[in-house]
């Protein structure tokens, strides 16, 4: 059955790395979980290794990673013979906001869900509509009156000539 021989804690090369090495005969299928999650490889986390011999080398790498992959990663490597696991904790960048400063609860949010009803919803609505009609017309009512303008003064040549 497979074995992990080796599981890192993430390091920084060009990109964060989880070292790890995995020994099996048959060579094991690897897959991560993240906070017990399956973890789905994209662009930004892959795993990269090479096999060699019984043993697999590689790493699970990170390009840019930040305080939303924070948290517990699990190697499993599993073949027709058993399966084994292991974790450990990646931690990469600090919450920008720790406090509570910017979080409201569940609770308040409901409350206040519960306080704008559609009729007060409709209100708002309708008044922001009706300061963006009035805007609108303003402007156009003040691009005539510059039109005007234009137009009546404009045409008159400075000393009486005529062009």
């Amino acid at each position: 059955p497979p074995r992990i021989l080796t599981l890192e804690e993430p390091v920084l090369h060009l990109e964060h790395c989880i070292a790890f090495a995995v020994h099996g005969n048959p060579a094991p299928t690897l897959h991560w979980l993240h906070n017990g999650q399956v973890l789905r490889e994209t662009e930004i986390i892959h795993m990269e290794f090479y096999q060699q011999g019984e043993v697999s080398e590689g790493c699970l790498l990170f390009n840019k990673p930040t305080h939303y992959n924070n948290g517990n990663y699990t190697i499993v490597a599993t073949n027709q013979l058993g399966s084994a696991n292991q974790t450990i904790k990646g931690h990469f960048l600090e919450k920008p906001f720790p406090g509570r400063i910017f979080s409201l609860s569940q609770e308040v949010l409901y409350f206040q869900c519960r306080l704008l009803n559609a009729s007060a919803l409709t209100q708002v609505f309708s008044f922001q509509v009706s300061i963006a009609v009035g805007l609108a017309a303003f402007a156009c009512v003040l691009l005539v009156v510059l039109f005007i303008m234009i137009n009546k003064y404009g045409r008159r040549s400075k000393f009486g000539m005529k062009g």
